[in-house]
């Protein structure tokens, strides 16, 4: 039987996340639950890999993880369901460098973010990016997937909302804040997705980072609040 693992797992991602200035440190206990999270999360992701979603149970992730299938369901609803905290990581790093940024031109604070958080500066960088380009093919041919990868970025986009506004500053038409995390959101998603159908690198030409930008510029080049 597998144990869980929190360390030296294949696949691991250990790509660090600014801590936001105004967010509360995490209690021993949430740390914990995230820990167990993606510990699933990845058992869930090397399955899918070697059998496909349809060719895995939830019993089968559970077991890979080292946790009972009552833990599984304590924390995720389905199968699928159980890769959203390996889908949310590089959304969740990218909220937090923007969080941590200060006021400033905020076309060019958005693209600073999008190339750090889709970088690929280290191994486990590349290893996470692996993991996203995995599930995103299986998502093609599994709908259920494909639910999680758009709750995924739904959520991103609205928990975008307020750091957007920070930056924007206080004269900011909500509209055009929204517009700006909607079309954020859907650049770094597109970016994504045309990429894992490739075999392009992690890095350099082709790359998340340098299509994101690409997208980012091409869905604010009209914005208001971008200034472009």
């Amino acid at each position: 039987m597998h144990t869980r693992r929190s360390r030296a797992y294949a696949g691991e991602v250990t790509h660090p996340v600014p801590q936001s200035p105004s967010a509360p440190a995490p209690s021993l206990t949430e740390r914990r639950k995230a820990a167990t999270q993606l510990d699933i999360a990845r058992a869930a992701a090397a399955l899918f890999a070697e059998h496909g979603p349809d060719g895995t149970t939830a019993e089968a992730i559970a077991r890979h993880a080292g946790v009972a299938l009552r833990t599984f369901y304590r924390y995720f609803r389905s199968k699928q369901d159980a890769v959203g905290p390996l889908l949310s990581g590089g959304a969740e790093r990218w909220r937090a460098l923007l969080d941590a940024a200060e006021p400033g031109p905020l076309a060019t604070t958005l693209e600073v973010a999008v190339r750090q958080a889709l970088s690929a500066p280290d191994a486990a960088a590349v290893e996470q990016l692996r993991w996203t380009r995995g599930l995103l093919r299986a998502a093609a041919h599994d709908a259920a997937l494909r639910a999680v990868w758009y709750r995924v970025n739904q959520d991103s986009e609205e928990r975008l909302l307020p750091v957007l506004a920070r930056l924007a500053g206080p004269g900011a038409d909500g509209l055009e804040v929204r517009l700006v995390a909607a079309a954020a959101t859907d650049a770094i998603r597109v970016a994504l997705e045309a990429w894992a159908v490739t075999d392009a690198p992690a890095a350099g030409a082709g790359s998340p980072a340098e299509l994101a930008v690409r997208c980012l510029r091409e869905l604010t080049g009209g914005m208001r609040l971008l200034g472009r």
